[in-house]
């Protein structure tokens, strides 16, 4: 008998755990290619109540880690897919490992759902329930800074921060129009405030008095259905400027099972030319190829056999030249390539590298990627993992390198170009060099190994760069999504998913530098820390 009150008062708390799988789940279906944004406020704001009654500590961090776990689970299921692409382990892994992943990342949520608690709870008398409206902006506060550390944490994962919900469809910015000002993660912030609003209009609306319906009525429904039309009233009403700077983009779509198959390499480059072949006789144009797609080793100075796999011989000089007859004269083509790394005779690593070519196939510039994607570019702890079978993701047995960090590169009448490769855009306030602010970022990416969920995931991020920094985005992938995104987050113009297809027209101009470009994550992080003060105070001094 004496264990029959542990395993009674056990029961419930399993119920509210299973609650907050399911609410996690919910909150993961507003990102794309769902866009369910209102089941992730619904979702939030139930967890809000759930999480207020926690009866310990303990009970608060593992509802925020359940919640989490099934999060991280749903929007990260297209890294399964990654594993049908890896013959050195199997598919069934995939499945494991995007659990394992969620695993770690929902520790983020677990310890912003243990401080709200903690602050709310400590010193009061009362339940935490009696003051939820102050509770939902603590943990917006904690949230706010649970993400910020998700993004650099052990190299960071920011990917589907929270706030992406609030973006609207191509033609819109929905409430992440405030994200110039705020930054993305003082926009998920901001969602986990309006779930508070709405969960105290909803609560007002079943059990408040006559006068609080009658001021619900009044206030709080005008001001949720404004916030509702802000999510998908098209944005006409801002002025679509134009730039100067004509631009090709081309999808070749590449498919990841013959991107390093060398039997394809010759086809893809023709897939490549073709698309990329003026329409007007010797235009002055920007050219931008995908990440992957060129196979060619364009710098010099590497041992001959290495060059003999690829597409022209032995001669990476012919090799420039060739791709500098297909761009035509007076332009210049940004496009992803490989660099290598030689010791002693040997290659020892590579580098996820934009190569800028003129029509003349003189190497004019070049960025090596920086934030590499862990167990796809490299693989940590090789020396521990790889005895026990462990291995990258992605075909190839080199390790690549990182570079340095954004840059930008003046091309005289082709612009300033920033250049963030693939996986690199979805760092809020780490993609635009601070020293030099380009005139757009380029964007190549190969998302063919993404899944269904990853692609459209991607190309959402890379919109909320372009609203944070006032800066056009300009993307070409391997098989989709490609896409213009103007400096207000708007998709201009874009490729399917598995088309092949291309764009042209003139590179949309940028805008003046927002709050968010010239102060950064500092924003949120300030924003977090002023809204917890509010509250510390506000709990304690208050009756609320």
């Amino acid at each position: 008998m004496a264990c029959a009150a542990p395993i009674a008062s056990a029961r419930p708390f399993l119920w509210t755990g299973l609650t907050a799988l399911l609410l996690g789940a919910m909150s993961a279906c507003g990102f794309q290619p769902l866009g369910l944004w209102p089941l992730t406020i619904i979702a939030v704001a139930a967890f809000l109540d759930l999480a207020a009654r926690a009866r310990t500590r303990w009970q608060a961090f593992l509802l925020g880690w359940l919640l989490g776990v099934s999060h991280f689970t749903i929007g990260n299921n297209w890294v399964a897919t990654a594993f049908t692409y890896q013959a050195e382990m199997p598919q069934w892994l995939g499945g494991i490992a995007v659990v394992v992943m969620a695993l770690y990342l929902a520790l983020f949520p677990a310890l912003a759902t243990l401080a709200s608690w903690q602050l709310a709870a400590m010193g009061m008398k009362r339940p935490i329930t009696g003051s939820l409206p102050w509770f939902g902006l603590t943990f917006a506060g904690f949230w706010i800074f649970a993400e910020w550390m998700r993004g650099w944490v052990f190299t960071g994962f920011a990917w589907n921060p929270l706030g992406i919900a609030l973006l609207g469809p191509f033609d819109a910015q929905g409430l992440a129009l405030t994200a110039k000002w705020i930054g993305t993660y003082g926009l998920s912030g901001l969602l986990v405030a309006i779930s508070a609003l709405l969960r105290r209009l909803v609560v007002l609306g079943i059990s408040g008095t006559a006068r609080q319906r009658l001021t619900l009525a009044a206030g709080g429904l005008p001001v949720a259905a404004v916030l509702a039309a802000l999510m998908v009233f098209p944005a006409q009403y801002i002025e679509r400027r134009e730039g100067a700077v004509p631009f090709t983009l081309i999808q070749p779509d590449l498919r990841q099972k013959v991107i390093g198959d060398p039997w394809y390499y010759e086809v893809n480059f023709q897939k490549m030319s073709r698309l990329t072949v003026p329409i007007v006789p010797r235009t002055k144009r920007v050219v931008f190829w995908p990440e992957s797609g060129l196979a060619d080793y364009l710098r010099d100075g590497y041992p001959r056999y290495l060059y003999r796999a690829r597409n022209y011989g032995a001669d990476p000089v012919l090799a420039r030249k060739r791709v500098g007859n297909v761009v035509g004269p007076y332009s210049l083509l940004l496009t992803g390539a490989v660099d290598l790394v030689i010791k002693d005779g040997k290659s020892v690593a590579a580098r996820n590298t934009v190569t800028a070519l003129d029509s003349n196939g003189s190497l004019l510039a070049s960025y090596s990627k920086a934030h590499l994607v862990p167990f796809g570019e490299y693989l940590p702890l090789r020396e521990l993992l790889e005895p026990i079978g462990l291995r990258r993701l992605v075909a190839g047995s080199l390790d690549f390198w990182p570079g340095p960090g954004p840059r930008t590169f003046d091309f005289g009448r082709w612009g300033k170009a920033g250049v963030q490769i693939c996986y690199e855009i979805i760092f809020s306030g780490n993609v635009v060099d601070p020293h030099s602010r380009p005139d757009y970022i380029f964007n190549p990416s190969n998302d063919g190994w993404f899944g269904d969920w990853g692609p459209p995931q991607h190309l959402a991020q890379a919109r909320l760069r372009a609203i944070e920094e006032g800066l056009p985005v300009l993307r070409s992938t391997t098989t989709g999504i490609s896409a213009v995104i103007d400096a207000d987050g708007i998709v201009r113009d874009f490729v399917p998913r598995h088309q092949q297809g291309r764009i042209d027209g003139v590179i949309p101009p940028p805008h003046r530098p927002t709050l968010f470009a010239r102060f950064g994550n500092a924003i949120p992080v300030t924003l977090a820390t002023l809204i917890l003060l509010l509250c510390a105070v506000a709990l304690r001094r208050f009756d609320v």
